[in-house]
């Protein structure tokens, strides 16, 4: 029996996982720039790339590392980056390149504590907005938050998979503190691992821009016998600039549509004790874990509080959280910033949120969070 047939343990950071998920999916290129704390990524497909027959190259900086990533794909080849909070921000120009034209790729950000250099070892959750915001114009984003090296090794494999699902770029939302957890990380056997395909047109030539009736059209590689424009401007459906205010309004309405109409197929959270809950705990990330033991500890003192995980943070389950606000319930929310998913949880609760927050550098206590829930349970709202 090959290797390949058996499932294997292994001890991991959740940086390598993310790696491992990666090629366990099937990517085969990767181009970055090393940063703290996510160069472990770039050290692990360094190392792993050659070995599956795979490509990989140092860029001289970020920018240069998203812009090879999107030529990469168009070549026929899964890819992926991986960068911090300042390479995120600069790679949020061809970030939005990436959407305009519809090139699959994973962007792996592990998060530090930042404005600017700001905590470059340490534990950061502020790119949670930019994740969705960052880049310019109209869109919607789909970003992934793991909780453990485990789950950074299934989100880098689901992440490539609605990256080619939907033509798009995704982003593994991860953190410090989850990137450098060592756990024990189970890799199936690779018959076991679920890898979408590229959707290839059936005619030779194919308008590499027009659209199935998913609104995702089907990606024709590069130096295949097809006719191919691949431009940032309004375009379209053969990739030919088209700058008027009709083809904006119907090339924009396709790429935000194809996002909007299929986010229950998207979204994912975990409910943990929800149903009985007076109080919800939102959080994500490596916050996820302390908020857990919190709720317990709320439970063991007899207060009716539960956990809901964002397991995917773009895009953002408002119907539901807008449901469970109509049942009565409080809400807290703790997160390694200054209040980012806070501000979404009480547009969609439409009540005030009790915020356990942080500006970087260190994971929550569970008391803390414990603290909030006791603060919500005396709230007014």
């Amino acid at each position: 029996m090959s290797s390949k047939d058996i499932a294997a343990d292994e001890f991991l950071s959740g940086d390598a996982a993310a790696a491992e998920g990666a090629i366990a999916v099937g990517c085969r290129f990767f181009a970055g720039y090393p940063i703290t704390p996510s160069s472990e990524v770039a050290e692990r497909m360094a190392r792993r790339l050659p070995e599956v027959g795979g490509i990989f190259i140092q860029m001289e900086d970020e920018l240069s590392s998203i812009a090879a990533i999107l030529g990469g794909s168009w070549a026929g080849k899964k890819s992926m980056t991986a960068t911090s909070g300042p390479g995120f921000s600069l790679m949020m120009e061809n970030y939005g390149l990436g959407i305009m034209t519809e090139t699959p790729t994973v962007i792996v950000n592990v998060q530090r504590g930042g404005p600017s250099t700001g905590l470059p070892t340490l534990l950061g959750q502020g790119e949670f907005m930019q994740a969705r915001f960052g880049t310019h114009g109209s869109l919607e984003a789909i970003a992934l938050s793991p909780e453990s090296p485990q789950e950074c090794f299934d989100f880098a494999i689901r992440a490539f998979n609605l990256a080619e699902r939907f033509r798009t770029p995704v982003i593994l939302l991860m953190d410090e503190s989850v990137g450098h957890l060592f756990e024990k990380v189970r890799i199936p056997p690779q018959r076991n691992i679920e890898a979408v395909s590229r959707k290839l047109p059936e005619e030779v030539p194919y308008p590499p821009f027009r659209a199935d009736e998913d609104l995702v059209p089907p990606m024709p590689p590069l130096g295949d016998g097809h006719h191919i424009h691949v431009t940032g401007l309004t375009h379209d459906d053969e990739g030919r600039p088209e700058m008027t205010p009709k083809m904006q309004e119907e090339l924009m309405g396709r790429l935000v549509n194809k996002i909007r109409l299929y986010k229950d197929e998207i979204m994912d959270i975990e409910e943990d004790g929800i149903d009985d809950a007076d109080i919800v705990v939102v959080a994500y990330g490596i916050t996820a874990r302390s908020a857990r033991r919190a709720v317990t500890l709320a439970r063991e003192k007899g207060i009716k509080a539960g956990l809901f995980r964002l397991k995917t943070v773009w895009p953002f389950p408002t119907e539901r959280l807008r449901e469970l606000a109509e049942q009565g319930k409080k809400f807290v929310v703790a997160e390694v910033n200054t209040g980012q998913a806070l501000i979404m949880v009480e547009q969609a609760t439409r009540k005030d949120a009790v915020f356990v927050g942080k500006y970087g550098g260190e994971p929550h206590k569970p008391f803390e969070i414990l603290n909030g829930i006791e603060e919500a349970l005396h709230a007014d709202n």
